[in-house]
């Protein structure tokens, strides 16, 4: 049997004002950490010029600059720079953003957990939350 151990990641491109991040951003990505829902193993930092060129920063070179020394990722490196440029390449021209690799702690145990049963996960979907909340919204009033 194999031991896991990481489980499956999600890359999110996670905008905010300005061309870095405010503290709070990471404090809010830091909280959902700490519960263990979620694993942070990689943060990279990127903007996008008012002419259109991808910057991008990783979070190691300059985190005590912008005022965020101990907030470390797991696996520094882990988003490819491939990755990081096609999420980049969604930002508005003079805008920024962090592109966070989340490992889903519970898909980590399940994959696990399938595994010695003789499973395995073979595909997986994501709805984004507006959407689903959208869906159940008109389901509700369909139901009234």
């Amino acid at each position: 049997m194999n031991d896991f151990r990481f489980g499956p990641v999600e890359l999110y491109l996670v905008g905010f004002e300005g061309d870095r991040p405010d503290p709070g951003t990471f404090r809010a990505l830091a909280d959902v950490a700490e519960s263990g829902v979620v694993r942070i193993l990689d943060i990279v930092l990127v903007g996008k010029t008012t002419d259109g060129d991808i910057e991008i920063l990783e979070l190691e070179d300059d985190a005590e600059q912008l005022g965020l020394a101990g907030f470390a990722p797991i696996v520094s490196g882990l988003a490819g720079e491939e990755d990081v440029e096609l999420l980049a390449g969604e930002l508005d021209p003079g805008r920024s953003a962090a592109v966070v690799v989340l490992e889903l702690a519970f898909a980590r145990v399940l994959a696990h957990d399938l595994a010695a049963a003789g499973g395995r996960v073979l595909r997986t979907e994501r709805v984004p939350a507006p959407v689903v909340n959208a869906l159940i919204d008109i389901l509700d009033q369909e139901g009234d």
